[in-house]
């Protein structure tokens, strides 16, 4: 068997993501044959013996999860100042994780799961997806504010423009984009002095929330999977 990269077996493991994995390694947790590993170690699954904590790694079978988030819920795994985890609301066996975020304040369509790979993919920006929001805001904003925001907006950290925005009733806007980044849509809409009462997720690139209600999930199969990769 050709050797890989010990990071990617273990993403691919379910043990998180191929970043994480490289910080596990960094710092010391992961050995290979009761070795240290390093970042740079190319591993034979069948041969190695891989641990973290002195407990054996093993692949894990991928599980993936579209859930409906609610407001509340931070999308993180660990946060001991957190009344509400994301992942409150999946099985529990085998353990997932969050691809990509929504702030505490957002509800809507969220990805969970167990494969270190595709989360990597997700999150890396030559990856992004188009992401559809509902957006409503405490006061209208101006039609000259609507057409500055279609044409671009600049940030502290970058230009901006969404694919689509566009008013769908009084206070009551949708944005497309595919910029993950954080709090982009509530800073868009802030820059005009105005705020974001409510925002919801409702579509990540063919990925909707269907029929779901808030707070539950149902699985995706491997041809969604593949379909959301291939693109």
């Amino acid at each position: 068997m050709e050797k890989i990269k010990i990071a990617k077996y273990l993403a691919s493991s379910g043990l998180c993501s191929r970043r994480k994995c490289e910080e596990l390694i960094k710092s010391g947790a992961i050995k290979v044959n009761r070795t240290l590993a390093k970042v740079a170690d190319r591993i034979n699954p069948k041969q190695d013996t891989i641990e973290i904590g002195n407990k054996k790694i093993k692949p894990q079978e991928k599980v993936y999860y579209l859930l409906y988030k609610p407001v509340g819920y931070v999308t993180t795994t660990k946060d001991k100042h957190a009344q509400y985890l994301i992942t409150d609301l999946a099985p529990k066996n085998p353990p997932v994780w969050p691809v990509g975020r929504l702030d505490k304040f957002t509800s809507g369509l969220i990805i969970l799961t167990n494969d270190g790979e595709l989360t990597q993919k997700l999150t890396h920006p030559k990856y992004e997806k188009e992401k559809e929001y509902s957006i409503i805001t405490n006061k209208p904003l101006a039609q000259e504010e609507i057409i500055k925001i279609k044409k671009g907006v600049k940030l502290e950290d970058g230009f901006i423009k969404p694919d689509l925005f566009e008013e769908t009733s009084k206070n009551n806007y949708k944005m497309i984009l595919h910029s993950g980044k954080k709090r982009i849509v509530r800073r868009i809409i802030e820059n005009f002095g105005k705020k974001v009462s409510q925002l919801k997720r409702v579509r990540v690139d063919n990925l909707t929330l269907e029929n779901l209600k808030i707070g539950q999930y149902r699985k995706l199969d491997q041809k969604k999977i593949n379909n959301l990769l291939e693109k």
